[in-house]
């Protein structure tokens, strides 16, 4: 434990060292997606919660099969009543029969094996099964977001973490000029050519420039952490990411795409799906129900242990029952499971209005920073051309040194809205295909080593199955209630708005 802590502080050391040279490799996003697709915990760790969610299908199967147990007692019995004297039969005074003292004792030592099958349950354990089968496609649809939210973490991470290098650069490049440019301003003023206000102000700029390299060397630490923290190690000499794949440029079309294969919406439906269940398995308990068991028992006296006085007892037998009355239990189950249900369709439409949201401003982010990466690609260019001039009109005494300053400053704003700006349209297009369902580690780096959710289920499914398993399941399904999609009810008049159709506002292009 100690080892691993100090692997880790290394790993937080090395990621918050700014200063520190970068390895001679290249680290592609591709790999950083493939490392944090094996090693992050929030990720392990909802893999781990969907196993667990597996084991709900065999556990409703359970009752498909018979169950078998063993029981021991050891009893003793006493028992205190009148004393009675012994009875003369002859006349003589003397008692033929021997009297009591009113004490029975007795003591017993038994084991019993039974053995209990169910036959049917009027849909009780069939319904029980298509809730866990439904839980376990959610949760499956649950793990997918988490992905997809791990995903566009390490994107993000990644592209940050290239963005605050490339101002650090900025910011150092600027710094050196306007070093050379207080050079420059003291020399003109050792030989009378400017004032010291103009002096002052290379000064000024000066300093204002170390402070913004402090604040991007402060900057990238945090990113560096940052990266470290997703993706499992410190970031290298990272390259270019690639374009990413399948980003749409129709909002209907992307719409489309989030409304059928948006997790958290898949997720919400299967929910529904469960609670649908769960409510036909309330109904079922006013259905009877049929069970065979059998034990097998013997018993034998404690005192004066002697295995010929054993008894043995066998029995068998079939078992009916009805539900008569249940001071409203099940009826109040019923409602409860309906409301559930109810508010699990209510869930969906949050979740439609919820991928239309994030949809439209994700489509609308990546509009935007389009536009404002070609403004910036045009900005750069047009001041560098400014910056050039105004240093030469300044040598033939066209411009004063503090035009020179601001054409510098200009310059590297530009240069930095321009690194912003492709930072944020790479994050915005990431964060559209997570509103659409589409950020997934295989389309993200292909050749990665996918991991299987179905696999778990499919192998755990039918631990300790029966060869009749099935038998008693289709009998269980026979008159077993339906199940019917959630109702509106008299107390959630919200629902009825529930089937109208999404109202699409695609972003303005402006």
């Amino acid at each position: 434990m100690f080892k691993r802590s100090r692997a880790l502080a290394s790993v937080a050391l090395v990621a918050v060292t700014a200063g520190l040279a970068a390895p001679a490799w290249a680290e592609t996003l591709q790999e950083a997606i493939a490392l944090a697709y094996r090693t992050n915990p929030t990720l392990q760790g909802q893999r781990a919660q969907q196993r667990a969610l597996d084991e709900a299908v065999p556990q409703a199967r359970a009752g498909l099969r018979p169950s078998l147990s063993i029981s021991s007692t050891a009893r003793y019995q006493r028992t205190d009543g009148p004393s009675t004297p012994g009875i003369d039969l002859n006349g003589d005074g003397i008692p033929d029969t021997a009297g009591s003292n009113g004490v029975n004792e007795g003591d017993s030592i038994g084991a019993t094996i039974s053995l209990d099958q169910t036959l049917y349950t009027g849909g009780r354990l069939a319904r029980g099964i298509d809730a866990a089968e439904a839980s376990v496609l959610s949760g499956r649809e649950s793990l997918r977001s988490i992905e997809q939210q791990v995903l566009a973490s390490v994107i993000q991470a990644y592209v940050d973490v290239q963005r605050d290098v490339e101002i650090l650069r900025i910011r150092q490049a600027n710094l050196a000029v306007l070093r050379r440019q207080l050079d420059e301003s003291n020399a003109r003023f050792e030989v009378g050519e400017i004032t010291r206000t103009d002096v002052s102000q290379s000064e000024a700029r000066l300093a204002q420039s170390e402070a913004d390299l402090a604040g991007a060397q402060a900057q990238l630490s945090v990113s560096r952490a940052t990266y470290a923290a997703v993706v499992g190690q410190a970031p290298t000499n990272l390259e270019e990411p690639p374009a990413l794949p399948g980003v749409p440029t129709d909002f209907d079309a992307a719409l489309d795409i989030g409304l059928a294969e948006n997790p958290n919406l898949l997720a919400a439906e299967y929910q529904l799906r469960q609670a649908e269940a769960l409510h036909a398995q309330a109904r079922s308990a006013y259905m009877p129900s049929v069970g065979l068991g059998s034990s097998y028992g013997s018993a034998t006296p404690i005192s004066g242990f002697d295995l010929s006085d054993r008894t043995n007892t066998f029995q068998a037998g079939i078992s009916l029952s009805v539900p008569l009355f249940t001071g409203g239990l099940n009826a109040s189950r019923v409602a409860q499971a309906l409301e559930r249900a109810n508010a699990a369709k209510i869930e969906i439409d949050r979740q439609k209005r919820s991928v239309l949201q994030g949809v439209s401003s994700a489509f609308a982010q990546v509009v935007s920073n389009r536009s404002q990466l070609d403004a910036g690609v045009a900005g750069v260019s047009a001041a560098r051309v400014a910056a050039e001039g105004v240093r030469q009109e300044q040598q033939v005494g066209l411009r004063t040194t503090l035009d020179v300053l601001n054409g510098e400053l200009e310059l590297r704003n530009a240069e930095i809205n321009l690194t912003v700006a492709k930072r944020n349209l790479y994050v915005a297009q990431a964060s559209l295909l997570s509103s659409m369902g589409r950020l997934s580690g295989e389309d993200l780096a292909p050749g990665i080593e996918v991991y299987d959710a179905a696999a778990n289920a499919q192998r755990v499914r039918n631990r300790g199955a029966m060869p009749w398993d099935g038998l008693i399941e289709t009998l269980d399904r026979i008159v077993a209630p339906p199940i019917t999609p959630a109702n509106e009810t008299e107390n959630a008049p919200i629902d009825t708005q529930l089937d109208g159709e999404i109202v699409r506002t695609a972003p303005s292009s402006q």
